[in-house]
């Protein structure tokens, strides 16, 4: 007797201890996240901040200014072609002004002129008189760096960037939505096996519904045949008891006096006349 209580103590010791053991050494996934690493919606750039992340927008760079180096001119030396070392020279449009001084000569006043044209790598320059920024020479040389600031540039970059920042959100939301969809594609299969088994249980719910009301109706209907049955048999006991228990109403004709006088039984001297109701 004592040894079974300890042998039950003892393995029930073991249980508890293996149940602690597993609780102990599960860890949700959520305590392996470290949310304080994650980016706020603070922390991405927007229409109000464009810098942030997602955007490659520095308010700290000076992008009204860039460099460049005569790579062709016209025979009158108004019109100039550069290659230019910034890719934000896409963002020229025909004819914005731009300022420019010849790299050796900083100190001098600047050039004006207009954008012409915009490639790859290139913008064409209309330059009217080059003697602000070069003195009494009639045209550049190529190979010869010049130095650009464009107000306009800048701006039109920091609205370029301000519409990035648009784009970038709207492709966040198209890859959220093509996660889902990603999703739902993917699980379509296991999807379908889903709605299929729900549908399948509910009719076989149906089926069994049926068959139990099919049951019932069955049922009642044996149970009516019998009231039936009872009801006609209550019914013709009753019309033999009607007949029985009629009461015949009978009136004394002229034959019943004669044959009371037969009799002897008193009776009036002449026969009651008929009626004829």
């Amino acid at each position: 007797m004592g040894h079974n209580r300890y042998m039950k103590y003892l393995v029930t010791l073991l249980f508890c201890s293996v149940i602690l053991a597993n609780q102990a050494q599960i860890i949700s996934k959520q305590e392996t996240l470290n949310t304080s690493a994650f980016p706020k919606y603070d922390d991405y750039a927007n229409y109000h901040k464009t810098k942030g992340l997602d955007s490659f927008y520095d308010p700290k760079i000076d992008y009204s200014k860039f460099s460049g180096r005569v790579s062709d001119k016209a025979d009158n030396s108004t019109i100039i072609k550069i290659q230019v070392e910034s890719l934000n020279s896409k963002f020229f449009k025909a004819s914005d002004p731009l300022k420019f001084w010849v790299a050796k000569k900083r100190n001098e006043d600047p050039c004006s002129g207009n954008i012409r044209a915009v490639e790859k790598g290139f913008i064409t320059l209309y330059v009217k008189n080059l003697y602000p920024c070069w003195g009494p020479s009639y045209s550049f040389r190529r190979g010869t760096i010049l130095i650009f600031q464009s107000d306009r540039l800048a701006k039109r970059i920091q609205a370029a960037s301000r519409y990035r920042v648009a784009l970038l959100a709207k492709k966040r939301d198209f890859i959220y939505q093509l996660n889902r969809v990603n999703k739902f594609v993917w699980g379509f299969r296991q999807e379908q096996v889903e709605v299929a088994a729900k549908y399948d249980k509910q009719i076989l719910e149906i089926q069994k519904n049926k068959e139990q009301a099919l049951a019932l109706l069955l049922g009642k209907k044996k149970d009516q045949i019998r009231v039936q049955k009872e009801l006609v048999y209550r019914l013709d006991e009753l019309d033999q008891d009607l007949g029985f228990y009629r009461v015949e109403k009978d009136e004394l004709y002229t034959d019943r006096w004669h044959l009371d006088q037969d009799l002897g039984i008193p009776v009036y001297k002449r026969p009651t006349a008929l009626k004829t109701n």
